[in-house]
């Protein structure tokens, strides 16, 4: 690239960060709202917090990256064209394939990012986050249990405590177990310890009573006790198997013919999610030349072209729709995997077509005029006025 490339493509660079990090941070503060009781309400530590946080940033980089880039091409052309810059560039002869060769450029190392991200990162980061949630269900971790609430354990199994000290003692517990609706048993005392060990999670109360209603007689026994301890692991429910979702795959496995799959549902749920990781990254050069070809083809406005960046986000918009909904329609018959690679490279087309009618133009040029010269001095008065 030339000295003029050069610029375009660190202009484009720098906006292309600043337009990831502002989606970065819009989408992770919707996902921080509900992963923030965890800190708050639960009492979990501000480290698991921070690293549920950073796993789901590779579960929508992949889509926010090529949205990034359009927002940076759409800002960075149309600035410049507010600035009379491309007016100068294009009457010095700078055509508009020569103006979009750093946009270009860009477009195909965030198509090598999302391939990336797409093929080994995504997947990892949902395997991951699924293996954290199955594991602290299966556990009960006392991250879950809420102060001041009765917290449901299990199928009519409650657990109720007034506060939790920094050492992880659980002050005034009512633990309720309705499991036998004919004896239902309630457990209250002082203090309570959540202990894990290889047989399973169980509570430990002492300095408390346990009270047992039989229903059929209507008479209340009653034991006191020092410590007493309660198995969670009846309350637990057994663990099924559990098919791993497709966006946990990884990539070598959706591409084995024999991988194991619950239904054929699941097995174009799965080729499908194959698909997708390999045909997404060609949106980021669709994309980019969608915005260009509104951007740099046909004569310059110095008032902006309001109009041609509206029209452009809206294609954008419309192809981003048809690339989810033919991956939600691959997933149901794979007979519509093939769009998935053929909308983006179709898209194509009328994008270099648009900017290819863009050479034969200049700035300023008016119906009738004699020739280049004369509307290369119209487009160096422009600047001037």
């Amino acid at each position: 690239m030339n000295r003029l490339q050069r610029y375009l493509f660190r202009n484009l660079l720098i906006a292309t960060l600043y337009s990831t990090a502002g989606l970065t941070l819009t989408i992770w503060l919707s996902q921080s709202l509900r992963l923030i009781e965890i800190v708050v309400s639960a009492g979990a530590p501000m480290g698991m917090f921070l690293w549920l946080l950073l796993l789901t940033v590779p579960t929508f980089l992949g889509i926010v990256l090529p949205l990034a880039l359009v927002g940076a091409i759409l800002f960075t052309y149309n600035k410049m064209a507010t600035d009379s810059e491309l007016v100068v560039m294009r009457a010095a002869g700078v055509g508009p394939f020569s103006l979009s060769t750093p946009a270009l450029v860009m477009a195909v190392g965030v198509m090598a990012v999302v391939f990336v991200l797409n093929v080994w990162i995504t997947p990892a980061a949902h395997r991951e986050l699924v293996r954290m949630e199955y594991t602290v269900r299966s556990d009960y971790s006392q991250l879950f249990l809420r102060e001041g609430v009765f917290n449901e354990v299990g199928d009519r199994f409650s657990v109720f405590l007034r506060d939790r000290d920094a050492d992880g003692n659980l002050h005034k517990v009512l633990i309720h177990d309705g499991r036998q609706p004919d004896k239902p048993v309630t457990i209250m005392g002082d203090r309570a310890v959540m202990q894990t060990g290889p047989d399973g999670t169980r509570f430990v109360v002492y300095d408390g009573n346990r009270q047992e209603l039989d229903r059929q007689t209507n008479r209340l026994s009653q034991l006191f006790f020092d410590r007493y301890a309660v198995d969670l692991k009846a309350v637990a429910p057994q663990a099924a198997e559990r098919w791993p979702d497709a966006r946990e795959r990884t990539t070598a496995e959706l591409m084995d013919g024999n991988v194991p799959a619950q239904d054929d549902r699941m097995r174009r749920g799965l080729i499908a999610e194959l698909h997708h990781r390999f045909s997404s990254p060609l949106l980021a050069l669709t994309y980019a030349l969608v915005a260009l070809s509104a951007l740099l083809s046909g004569e310059f406005n110095r008032r902006g072209q309001s109009s041609r960046v509206t029209i452009a986000v809206l294609l954008v918009m419309g192809l981003q729709a048809g690339a989810l909904g033919l991956t939600s329609l691959a997933g149901k018959a794979t007979v519509f995997v093939p769009l998935m690679y053929a909308m983006p490279l179709v898209a194509l087309l009328p994008a270099l077509w648009v900017m290819s009618r863009g050479l034969s133009l200049r700035p300023g040029r008016r119906s009738g005029a004699p020739g280049g010269a004369a509307s290369g001095h119209d487009a160096a008065a422009g600047p001037a006025s």
